[in-house]
């Protein structure tokens, strides 16, 4: 009886035909109520843009094209600003403070002298503690591992960035490394949430208090401190060096990694790496009142001389932060648009940048997406 029953359900359910569209729609896929905007929520909102070095400005065109193509409720405030400035004009400052948003393209940091970074100024500045990179593979780009989706959340503002050297005697420097429980308590309660609010189940405290027992130990107590608040989420602890090679070997066992300053960096990097390069990796930089997207990982976000003149950067992984941007000021239709258009641009392998085994211009790639757009 119950094999009768079974069959029949199933020759109903095939027979079944579809409900009719409601009326002013096709016949595609039904929309359902996910966002309810306050009044004056479709406001434009003004957003802080730094083209910056290198490929900058032209993965930056590429957004500003995409928003566009989509008449997507953002306006853009254009400040020219370079790796080789000494500061951070401080136009660009206020203007991020009244904007609360900026996009940026990468900016040139002078390797063992020159200037200090700009990219540490604006996150001093602004107190942006948290970075943010969303490692995970793309459907139709071929990677050597699958089912990877990691979310590397880096404190931001001290560790081995804290800036403090200096040279004790001639041949000798000495260099600071400062980790506090204010900063590290914040960053554990910032990937925690972060967790807590995207259906993650596992925060991992990466570290390496075997040797740096003071400053890693107090990291990772604050973590630990902080866990115990999220008894849903597990946590668990890793030393950095044995990261890094589960990383390359099983890099799906990871969900949401919480680390210090350099720490997040290397891992961020490695991670991208993984999952097709940081070409396509999104990020962001985020503080209380203020937040900076980004490419997520730092390696080649200038790029290089052959890359600019041939007009070759993948536009990709900036296209995507501006995804995150649009979510973040409460444009989530959009973002899906967006990001949806170009993840079908990257899985149908028609337009691809040389990074990801294609010969496309950067034109070409935001061309694709913007056709995806309709």
């Amino acid at each position: 009886m119950a094999r009768r029953s079974s069959s029949l359900l199933r020759q109903l359910v095939s027979s079944t035909s579809p409900s009719p569209p409601l009326p002013g729609h096709s016949g595609g896929a039904r929309r359902t109520v996910t966002y309810m905007p306050r009044p004056g929520d479709g406001a434009p909102r003004a957003v802080t843009l730094i083209p910056g070095d290198g490929i900058g400005p032209l993965v930056t065109g590429a957004v500003r094209q995409a928003m566009e193509a989509m008449h997507a409720p953002v306006y853009f405030e254009t400040y020219e600003v370079h790796g080789d400035m000494p500061t951070v004009p401080p136009a660009v400052i206020e203007s991020i403070r009244r904007n609360k948003v900026c996009l940026k393209g990468g900016l040139a940091t002078p390797v063992g002298g020159g200037v200090s970074s700009l990219n540490m100024q604006l996150r001093k500045e602004l107190d942006l503690y948290a970075s943010l990179v969303n490692c995970c593979n793309l459907p139709g780009l071929p990677t050597r591992h699958q089912g990877v989706d990691i979310v590397v959340i880096r404190e931001n503002t001290e560790g081995e960035y804290s800036g403090l050297e200096h040279e004790v005697v001639p041949g000798v420097v000495e260099s600071l490394k400062v980790i506090t429980k204010f900063c590290s308590e914040r960053i554990a309660k910032y990937a925690f949430e972060y967790a807590y609010l995207n259906n993650r189940k596992k925060v991992t405290a990466v570290h390496k208090a075997n040797i740096m027992k003071l400053a890693d130990g107090l990291f990772l107590e604050s973590c630990r401190e902080v866990a115990s608040k999220y008894p849903s989420i597990q946590y668990n602890e890793i030393i950095v060096d044995n990261c890094s090679m589960q990383l390359v070997a099983k890099p799906e066992q990871f969900d949401v990694m919480v680390t210090p300053n350099l720490y997040g960096n290397l891992v961020s990097n490695t991670a991208a790496g993984i999952v097709g390069g940081t070409g396509v990796m999104p990020g962001g930089n985020v503080g209380q009142d203020h937040a900076i997207f980004e490419q997520g990982a730092s390696a080649g976000n200038v790029g290089n001389d052959n890359i600019v003149e041939q007009k070759k950067a993948n536009p990709v992984a900036l296209l995507l932060s501006s995804a995150m941007m649009l979510r973040h000021l409460q444009f989530p239709s959009f973002a899906d648009r967006l990001e949806t258009a170009v993840k079908r641009v990257v899985a149908e392998g028609k337009y691809r940048t040389k990074d990801l085994g294609g010969t496309s211009t950067t034109q070409e790639v935001t061309d694709a997406v913007i056709a995806n757009l309709a």
